[in-house]
């Protein structure tokens, strides 16, 4: 029987890798248990090369456990060291950790060496590695004399650094004499020596501060090199030149690092323009998650180097003059590592195992095996072990064959050490895991339980659940080597208990655990990505479910840390609040969520954006005569990208104060080309744009004045018109000072006649808009310039234009008009042109003056107002449209200038034929009767002709508002009155009524009205015969005929027979037999007693019809009931009639009874309403 401290080699999905290695941990963790007898086991030593600080004691650590406990001793540079003989050293009691005393006295090296521990007890010894002490060093820079250096302009530089050796090595660094880095780049750099390289040297390379520190970390101290002075040497001229390399030298170098470590790689070059390093690898590609730039590509570096990475690599140096190469050949060595260390053997008295041991390396790690610390080759025998190289096989152990093994790996780049015991015991088997311990799980997810076990012979392991369940098996459950139990993926039904027993042919032991499953935790409504303009305030929410026996934490974090500690932050139940927002709280929020078995997490990015900071150092280069070089630093987005820039001038010479656009650039750019005016003191100001809006403006650059030039432009908009007709007003828009381009700015004004043959006419003015020409014939057409000029000169030749003396009203009127009349509202007139000469000025139409003289059909003749047409241009005709008709029209023409009017052309006379008229202006419907209905109008109020006579039409409208036969009726022109007779009673009538001329009908005009219900005449009413249509039946008529109108009635007369039984009943109460009981007892379930209250019944449905009756209707107050007939009319019910119908023609008031009246007092009345009053309410 052997028990492996390792499990076995199980085939697990993917996604349970990370599983396997928490359950290699756990077994990893199982040990002997510490009542039992077994060999040493180091547990804790010292680093193998140990770098002591000489101001500190030392420490040099080994413990170690066993059973019984092990004692320690130490050997140093090989020999046993005594310690008992030096004071200064000390062993840590209980443990073989040294404590040396060198704060006292004594001095660190003198403890300098190589240390090994070995733990003792009946059952072997294990041994330490060798532990290299040796104190840390920091030694001076040695003193020597630099010299200063100087070199010329575009050279290039090595400053040498040669730190001292120190242990460990220092880390280099330049700095000033303040004591601040020297800026580096891609031109000035530093490299892995420590040298300051520059590819080529600038101006402000002159200093005399060049300092190299180191700095020794471990003993906390910087030591300093003498500074060195440059000093750089302006060339006129620097001669540009192809690469050549600095560090490495030559075209090829080699490079080898040990597997594991980081393998760094350099080139630098020089040459002018500064080189651009390039890194390939040939036959190969550069491993992406490992290949890291450093040094601005100087520098490549690959992390856990192994032996794959060995190759050639190539540096390639470039810049527009040439490209160099340099190959690396890189070799990958390896000091030993593991493959399969050796592992605690616990055998029972007869069993047989083996210790393992494999390791790998580059070159091949050769394998020793030592036996308590003894090499094994002259260790005492032992029957039962055969050594097989890297294997030692035992077979039949016994009690003896305990012992610690020692297995050594070994080239020339390093050793392994590994310690393996072999520990031979009998032992019943026990469980290591605390009872009735309880597992939580949240479900979907491994349920892992344990079952920590020992036991020698190696006990076999088995689980159930439940009192009486049967043994897990594997094809559901994962039955590890260490004993513990999973469950893949635990549901809801996998709470319970379960139990695990260990057995060996010593005996048994089982335990009990038990399992619950919870609701996992969720986030159901995350936190979003949030955009908040600086200032604003953003919300994150973050909702969760959980499971009801857990209690949940929410946490807010800001970029995986505390949130600030700022009243700002509020958060509640659900929300995180961000108030005021600044740029800072830029960044990832999360939410998460805790319980005691999961956390779950959400995250939002906040983006603080705000219009740009403004930009700043302006400055001005390439200064010539008409343009400049604007160049400036961008401000902060504020994480809205710069879109553009917005360029402003200002002119302190001209305007001062006034700030004008000069241009817009893309918001890629920090420069701009500028063209400028002369004669302007230029100042600059730039603002950044972005998606918010634009920055403030920049502090405003350095004043440019540019100088004096002759005008470039001439005035624009110039005109020549005359306001008299003997002058020409010549006007111009006027240069503005920044178009002056000098001082003393003036126009050449010139002109002449176009037709003739006279000479230009010129005249200098100062800077006005204006200049007028006296003398001139009447509009007569000139050429004319307008030069600008200053003190340096003139403007370019300028255009000339054509302008017009001033104008004169036309002299002619225009003739032979004629008009011809196209219908009643709309006539067209025609003229002759009047001659060209005639008009003196632009012809700006012809205006056509019309009025209404007199009306013919009442032949009195009335003035109106006139009304004017203009036509714009040449036109010889034009439409007058908007006429009354049946008019007297009165019109003359005039041609226009832009002086004015001509004179007027005779007068011409037309007249406009009939029309058709407006609507009546008005319609009444008054003395309504049963049967008749009286119409009153008034007249059109443009009768636009003589009217012929009036249309009527009108038709009935029936309860459900559909339109009954229409009747059409001719009415004299002369009548404004008119009574229809023979109407339907009570019917609503709707009447069209509209006027006409011989030209037509016009429009028309509608109204509606009702005949009135006359009382106690509607029996003996006869049908209408108005109209050759059907004659439409009263309203009465209409609901005594509906079904529902009979059913109703019916109901009505059924509860009024109830109503007497159940009176009868209650008057005959109090016989010799208890009849309310008997009532009680067997009630009617159809008849609803009587509510006492008020007297009234409840709702009674009838069988047939199921008309439910209102709670309000009530009997006569004599509780009489007379038989009602079954006949269509309501007139049954009485003798005459006391309402009316309303407009929308519904019946209102009541009908009284047959044999005497009462008084109609409506509800006032102490009578009860009447049935057919109470069925009014459903009408």
């Amino acid at each position: 029987m052997q028990l492996e401290i390792m499990p076995r080699k199980k085939r697990l999905p993917a996604g349970r890798a990370p599983l396997l290695l928490l359950l290699c941990q756990l077994v990893r963790a199982l040990d002997v248990p510490l009542d039992l007898v077994q060999p040493p086991t180091i547990t804790q030593q010292s680093p193998k090369d140990y770098i002591i600080d000489p101001r500190e004691n030392i420490v040099i650590q080994c413990e170690a456990k066993g059973k019984p406990p092990p004692s320690f001793s130490w050997t140093r540079n090989g020999t046993h060291f005594d310690i008992e003989k030096d004071p200064l050293v000390t062993m840590k009691p209980g443990s073989g950790t040294l404590m040396i005393n060198i704060m006292s006295e004594g001095k660190a090296e003198t403890y300098e060496g190589v240390y090994q521990c070995t733990a003792r007890n009946e059952r072997g010894a294990a041994i330490s590695n060798n532990i290299v002490v040796r104190p840390s060093r920091s030694p001076l820079w040695t003193k020597e004399k630099l010299e200063p250096i100087t070199l010329r302009n575009g050279q290039s530089l090595i400053l040498p650094c040669r730190p001292p050796l120190g242990l460990p090595p220092p880390i280099i660094f330049w700095m000033d004499n303040s004591f601040q880095r020297l800026p580096q780049s891609e031109r000035v750099s530093q490299g892995l020596n420590g040298d300051l390289y520059f590819s080529n040297v600038l101006p402000e390379d002159t200093r005399e501060d060049y300092i190299c520190y180191a700095r020794f970390n471990h003993t906390q101290t910087i030591q300093q090199k003498q500074p060195i002075s440059v000093k750089v040497i302006s060339a006129k001229s620097n001669r540009e030149r192809p690469p050549t390399f600095l560090t490495p030298e030559g075209n090829a170098s080699h490079k080898e690092e040990l597997r594991g470590n980081v393998l760094s790689l350099e080139c630098i070059a020089e040459g002018l323009p500064t080189p651009i390093i390039y890194w390939i690898k040939e036959d190969g590609t550069l491993p992406i998650n490992r290949t890291f730039y450093k040094n601005f590509k100087k520098t490549l570096q690959i992390i856990q180097v192994s032996e794959a990475d060995s190759g050639n690599y190539q540096c390639i140096a470039k810049n527009p003059l040439g490209a160099i190469y340099h190959t690396i050949s890189v070799t990958v060595k390896a000091a030993p590592y593991w493959i399969m260390a050796p592992q605690n053997l616990v055998l029972s008295p007869g069993e047989d195992g083996r210790l393992i041991c494999r390791a790998n390396g580059n070159p091949k790690p050769r394998i020793s095996w030592l036996s308590n610390g003894v090499p094994i080759e002259i260790a005492p025998d032992d029957p039962s072990r055969n050594i097989d190289g890297d294997t030692i096989i035992f077979s039949n152990v016994q009690e003896r064959s305990s012992a610690v093994y020692q297995c050594n790996a070994s080239n020339e780049y390093g050793y392994l050490l590994a310690n393996a015991f072999v520990n031979v015991l009998a032992e019943p088997p026990r469980i290591l895991t605390s009872a009735n311990t309880l597992y939580q799980v949240i479900a979907d997810r491994p349920a892992l339980l344990d079952c920590a076990f020992f036991g020698s012979p190696l006990p076999t392991v088995e689980w159930f659940k439940g009192a009486k369940g049967s043994a897990l098996r594997e094809d559901i459950y994962v039955l590890h080597e260490n004993g513990t139990l999973e469950i893949p993926v635990a549901q809801k039904d996998s709470t319970g208990t379960y139990t695990c027993v260990a057995r060996n042919k010593l005996g048994m032991a089982k335990n009990e655990v038990h399992l619950e499953i919870k609701d996992a935790t969720r986030i159901i409504k995350q936190p979003e990505y949030a955009v908040v303009q600086r200032g604003g305030t953003v919300s994150f929410e973050c909702k969760v479910k959980h499971d009801h026996t857990l209690i949940p934490t929410i946490t807010w974090l800001k970029d995986n840390g505390e949130l600030p500690n700022d009243g700002r932050f509020t958060v509640d139940k659900d929300h995180l609040v961000v108030a005021d927002v600044w740029d800072d709280d830029g960044g990832t929020y999360t939410c998460v969520a805790n319980t005691t078995l999961d956390n779950v997490s959400a995250s939002a990015v906040l983006s603080v954006v705000d219009v740009p900071n403004p930009p700043f150092d302006l400055e001005l280069t390439d200064q010539l005569d008409k343009s400049v070089q604007l160049s400036w630093t961008p401000g902060n987005d504020n994480n809205s990208p710069i879109t553009k820039f917005i360029i402003e001038y200002e002119d302190a010479m001209h305007e001062a104060g006034l700030w004008h656009h000069q241009t817009e650039v893309s918001g890629m750019q920090t420069t701009a080309h500028l063209k400028l005016s002369p004669y302007v003191n230029y100042s600059f100001r730039v603002m950044a744009v972005n998606s918010l809006g634009r920055s403030l403006p920049s502090e405003a650059s350095e004043q440019y004045l540019t100088k004096a030039a002759e005008p470039d432009t001439n005035p624009t908009a110039v005109e020549g018109l005359g306001s008299e007709p003997d002058n020409l007003v010549i006007t111009w828009k006027p240069l503005n000072g920044f178009e002056s381009n000098g001082p003393g700015l003036q126009y050449k004004v010139s002109w002449r006649q176009k037709d003739g043959d006279d000479e230009w006419t010129s005249v200098v003015v100062a800077n006005v808009s204006k200049y007028i020409v006296s003398g001139t014939p009447t509009f007569v057409p000139y050429l004319i310039k307008v030069q600008a000029l200053n003190d340096v000169g003139f403007a370019p030749e300028p255009a000339v234009v054509m302008g017009h003396s001033g104008e004169d009203l036309p002299m002619v009127a225009p003739g032979n008009v004629r008009v011809n009349v196209v219908n009643s509202t709309l006539a067209e007139v025609h003229w002759d042109p009047v001659p060209l000469k005639s008009i003196r000025g632009h012809l700006q139409g012809y205006r056509i003056y019309y009025w209404k003289a007199q009306s013919s059909s009442k032949r009195n003749r009335r003035h109106l107002e006139k009304k004017i047409l203009t036509f714009q241009g040449s036109k010889t005709h034009g439409m007058l449209p908007g006429l009354e008709p049946f008019s007297h029209y009165t019109l003359n023409v005039r041609v226009v200038n832009g002086k004015g009017e001509g004179p007027a052309s005779p007068d011409r006379v037309f007249n406009t034929p009939e029309g058709v008229p407006s609507a009546p202006s008005s319609l009444k419907i008054v003395n309504p009767t049963p049967d008749s209905l009286t119409l009153e109008w008034d007249p059109p109020s443009r009768p636009n002709g003589i009217l012929t006579e009036y249309t009527l039409k009108y038709q009935p409208i029936n309860s459900t508002h559909e339109l009954g036969p229409l009747v059409d009726l001719k009415i004299p022109a002369n009548k404004t009155r008119w009574t229809l007779k023979n109407l339907n009673f009570s019917t609503r009538y709707k009447f069209y009524f509209y006027a006409q001329t011989a030209a037509g009908s016009g429009s028309q005009i509608t109204e509606e009205a009702v005949t009135n219900v006359d009382e106690g005449k509607m029996a003996g009413i006869p049908p209408p015969d108005v109209g050759a249509g059907k004659a439409m039946a009263s309203r009465q008529v209409d609901i005594a005929t509906q079904g529902w109108f009979i059913g109703l009635m019916c109901a009505v007369a059924l509860l009024i027979l109830i109503l007497l039984i159940v009176c009868f009943i209650r008057r005959n109460k109090g016989g010799k037999y208890p009849v309310k009981e008997k009532e009680d007892a067997h009630a009617d379930p159809e008849i609803q007693p009587m509510k006492e209250d008020d007297g009234t019944f409840g709702e009674y449905s009838d069988a047939e019809d199921h008309k439910p009756l209102k709670k309000g209707s009530r009997t006569p107050s004599d509780r009489t009931v007379k038989k009602e007939d079954s006949d269509d009319s309501l007139v049954d019910y009485g003798e005459g009639v006391n309402g009316q119908f309303n407009e929308d023609g519904s019946f209102i008031g009541q009908y009284s009874g047959k044999k005497e009246k009462e008084p109609a007092e409506g509800n006032e009345s102490s009578e009860a309403p009447s049935p057919v009053n109470a069925m009014n309410s459903f009408v």
